[in-house]
């Protein structure tokens, strides 16, 4: 999805020299055992989109599979316990008939929960729940690259070096994660003739009486790609929730009065994996691909700005400037999608958007960017040759890194 990330690591510069499926979680501590002995880098893979390169394997090695470690349990506590390959969609499936809600989940939600854990963040539930490190994670069963062939139990706040990670501090084989009381999801469009009010409302759903699992909204330039299964006005501002039913009357109230209406409300809770479908980034991936002929770029950024000044989040860039919202439990997030000229372009940008108050991360690179201090001083333990995923760990990642890092 990234221009700047194509031109670096185009497609099929980088492989691996062998593919190894482990059956077992003592299977992936032997395997990690023996290339420690040998000094075979291994990179972890499940069955989610690596859109920015955190799973390349740049210095060939074993590609770790890890889709056969898919066990799933559900907890006498109430949470589950799942081996890293188990797909969030098995995952969910199991949790409700239990009487569960999975806490979050990413926008595509047939990826592993390995996978989400060490290179996710926010997804489904955000509003509510945070990100994958603000508690989601009880403990998780640890493989390091030691030559111990051990597994390790982490819980409580060693957890943070292993989420959002990449692997490059050990191999998550199984993680508990937390789960509330199962609700009635319904998915919700809505459309308005404006920006303000399209915002007005978005900006109002955090005082439903029950938060709402997801709420995305989108520029009419993105309307016509979403993949929604009723008819949208491509000439109107689209509002996408995922509500709990009992909360589905006064969300329409809100939209009515706002000067928007209800285009439908589908009670199918399918349906609301459907909607999920075309949050985050995933609006920016299908106007890529309807318009071949162009190419975009686009940057993660957050910030009430983007509720009271979209002229001058858009001024940030020169050229169609076009945002796909998201909603956090105090602010909007966003994908700011524009035309792509250089990466120098698109680094320019940065600083101008941190002058009028937003938040700014860039996909465009893909090192650790989260706890990175953190991450180099426990893998100075765990994996003191530096072959777990090598390439995605330095030094400089604690400041800015390529472009834009935080």
């Amino acid at each position: 999805m990234s221009p700047v990330l194509m031109e670096k690591v185009p497609p099929g510069k980088y492989v691996a020299d062998a593919a190894v499926r482990p059956r077992t979680t003592e299977d992936v501590a032997a395997i990690l055992a023996i290339a420690y002995a040998h000094d075979v880098p291994v990179t972890p893979r499940g069955a989610g989109t690596g859109n920015y390169g955190q799973a390349t394997p740049f210095d060939g090695g074993i590609l770790l599979d890890l889709r056969a470690l898919d066990d799933i349990t559900v907890n006498d506590t109430g949470t589950i316990t799942a081996g890293a390959g188990a797909r969030l969609t098995s995952i969910d499936t199991v949790g409700r008939a239990a009487g569960r809600d999975v806490w979050l989940f990413p926008s595509t939600k047939h990826s592993t929960i390995g996978g989400f854990l060490a290179g996710g963040s926010v997804g489904t539930g955000t509003i509510e729940h945070g990100t994958t490190t603000d508690g989601f994670v009880v403990a998780a069963t640890v493989a390091p690259m030691d030559g111990s062939g051990e597994l390790r139990t982490v819980t409580g706040d060693a957890l943070t070096p292993y989420v959002h990670t990449y692997g490059v501090t050990g191999i998550v084989v199984e993680a508990e994660i937390r789960t509330d009381p199962r609700r009635d999801w319904t998915a919700v469009y809505a459309e308005f003739p404006t920006y303000p009010q399209t915002v007005a409302v978005h900006r109002r759903l955090t005082g439903l009486p029950v938060l709402p699992r997801l709420a995305s909204a989108d520029e009419p330039a993105l309307v016509p790609t979403l993949t929604a299964s009723v008819a949208l006005d491509p000439a109107a501002f689209s509002l996408r929730v995922i509500a709990e039913a009992g909360t589905v009357p006064e969300l329409e109230h809100l939209v009515r009065d706002g000067g928007g209406r209800t285009v439908a409300v589908r009670t199918d809770y399918a349906e609301t994996d459907r909607l999920s479908g075309m949050s985050y980034n995933h609006p920016v991936w299908f106007l890529q691909r309807a318009h071949p002929d162009r190419t975009l770029f686009h940057m993660e950024i957050g910030g009430t700005v983007l509720w009271d000044d979209p002229d001058a989040v858009r001024a940030t860039y020169p050229g169609d400037v076009h945002l796909h919202l998201e909603l956090f439990r105090h602010s909007p997030g966003a994908m700011l999608v524009a035309s792509y000229e250089s990466a120098a372009a698109v680094e320019s940008g940065i600083a101008r958007m941190e002058a009028i108050g937003l938040d700014v991360h860039s996909p465009h690179q893909w090192y650790v960017d989260r706890n990175p201090e953190l991450a180099i001083a426990t893998a100075a333990t765990t994996d003191p040759k530096g072959l777990l995923n090598p390439g995605k760990l330095s030094a400089s990642t604690a400041a800015r890194v390529n472009i834009g890092v935080r």
